[in-house]
């Protein structure tokens, strides 16, 4: 300002520490999936809840006396980085008991922090009002306190089982109004029915009761009464189908990391060079004020569409989650159907091709982002901001979506954790991009965009193998189905195996 001209070296500096950043928050996740699949996510959120809150009232104990105590900052927000890892992670295995709707949930939470920094303008503003910076942060600590007492209160020790994970073997009594655990979706609906069928067999259930194993037959004091108040759920957690070893090498998870590689490096790269970008499409190098004010009202712009993750999330989620109600369940593949009943669709199958939908139009939208790059107009940029928010929302949430729908629920923070890092390490590339974009192309982005723009055909590649293989699978299906008498299940295995 005030006819001093634009730094390049600060330009590049902030980049840099942009995608060191970056890549620091990715890079943390394989950890925390790591010791949240083993212990559970209670730990790990008591854990980070009190990082972050304590994060807060030491900015705020250095802002008393800057000079002497500034280097408090440092190691305060390197804990609030840690606990805010800490509580957005483990909020995705909260979907877990929502059953049928996971995904959307699994959306709908990647979808809040992806849209957090939209608080930031908030917060300046009640700053501006009057608030002082210790009063804001002391409330701030105050909120992660109410997050650590909930975790502790609420939060069960062991971690959330996926719905079908579980076997649930499941004795409820009432009391005078409720019951005595909090239960919530799916297990709320078998504990419900199982307690229907009971009431409506009378005497049955005491025969029913004398064939239980010893273990329960211990427990006859706790038979079913309406004036007592217990919930006993037993629970055994069907055998992992694939070790994590044999997960990672699998098509789908290497080519979800090309996939979630190739955009993010897209992604990251836009948000980085995105002043330089725009210096370029406004014919100058923004060395006068009109020039900067300019850029700075796109870019302010851009930081309150960030919204747009929260608002469109959930519907790559619900994508996810199509006609899952209407499948065929694991345990009714065995029954009988009524003659000219259609069988319903298999609820594995129908996962896979929801997937390969979400990420088909994810793919076209980041196709459109990456053309909208090209055009070399100013006010079309509103729209890349538009689609590079729908795309960043859209992207984790589809495979978020996609690990919990294919692999165990105990592999989920691993492998999320994983294509993290290595999709952050992809990203690292975003940095040489930008010096060749501000050195040898002298800030013109064009061709570098068009590089991306080849490069982000490579998503496709995701979608094409769900779509063989969903196929695939249907057609074994269809075999099964016409001559099911060559196929048995082998020791109450899970797949059906074919003998002679």
């Amino acid at each position: 300002m005030n006819g001093w001209p634009i730094c390049k070296d600060q330009d590049e500096m902030l980049n840099l520490a942009f995608t060191v950043g970056s890549f620091l928050l990715s890079a943390i996740t394989l950890p925390m999936g790591i010791v949240m699949d083993k212990y559970g996510p209670r730990k790990l959120r008591l854990l980070g809840s009190a990082c972050f809150g304590l994060s807060c009232l030491l900015i705020a104990y250095a802002a008393n006396d800057p000079n002497s105590l500034s280097v408090l900052i440092f190691f305060a927000l390197a804990m609030n980085g840690f606990g805010g890892m800490c509580m957005t992670f483990t909020s995705l295995t909260l979907p877990n008991m929502f059953g049928d709707l996971r995904s959307t949930f699994i959306a709908l939470m990647i979808g809040s922090y992806a849209s957090s920094a939209v608080t930031f303008p908030g917060i300046k503003v009640i700053y501006d009002l009057g608030a002082t910076f210790i009063i804001i942060l002391l409330v701030w600590a105050s909120c992660a306190c109410l997050v650590f007492f909930n975790c502790f209160v609420n939060w069960p020790l062991e971690p959330f089982p996926g719905p079908e994970d579980m076997d649930y073997t499941v004795k409820v009594k009432f009391s005078w109004l409720g019951f005595d655990h909090k239960i919530t979706g799916k297990q709320f609906y078998r504990q419900v029915t199982t307690v229907g069928r009971r009431l409506s067999v009378g005497h049955s259930m005491k025969q029913q009761q004398q064939q239980q194993p010893a273990d329960l037959a211990s427990q006859e004091a706790n038979k079913l009464c309406l004036s007592t108040v217990d919930l006993e759920e037993k629970s055994k957690v069907k055998e992992e189908t694939q070790s994590f070893m044999k997960s990672i090498f699998s098509p789908i998870f290497l080519l979800s990391l090309i996939t979630m590689c190739v955009t993010q490096l897209r992604l990251i790269f836009y948000m980085g060079a995105m002043n330089t970008i725009l210096e370029s499409l406004s014919d100058g190098d923004l060395s006068t004020v009109e020039k900067m004010h300019v850029v700075s009202v796109y870019t302010s712009i851009f930081g309150v569409l960030q919204l747009l993750c929260l608002i469109t999330s959930p519907v790559i989620g619900y994508v996810m989650d199509w006609k899952l109600k209407d499948c065929e369940e694991d345990g009714d593949k065995g029954a009988k159907r009524e003659p000219g009943r259609p069988r319903p669709p298999d609820k594995h199958i129908q996962k896979i091709v929801n997937a390969t939908r979400a990420f088909v139009f994810t793919n076209l939208l980041l196709v459109g982002f990456g053309v909208s790059c090209i055009v070399q107009n100013l006010p079309l940029q509103i729209l890349s901001f538009v689609l590079h928010t729908i795309v960043r929302g859209f992207i984790h949430s589809a495979v978020g979506g996609l690990y919990a729908a294919v692999y165990p629920s105990s592999q989920f923070g691993s492998l999320t954790g994983m294509q993290s890092l290595i999709s952050a390490l992809f990203a690292l590339l975003q940095q040489p991009l930008f010096m060749a974009m501000v050195g040898p192309l002298e800030g013109d982005p064009l061709w570098v965009n068009v590089g991306l723009l080849v490069l982000s055909m490579l998503g496709f590649c995701l979608p094409l193998y769900l779509m063989c293989h969903s196929r695939h699978l249907q057609r074994l299906r269809d075999e099964r189905d016409e001559d099911p008498k060559i196929y048995a299940k082998i020791n109450d295995g899970s797949k059906p195996e074919a003998f002679v």
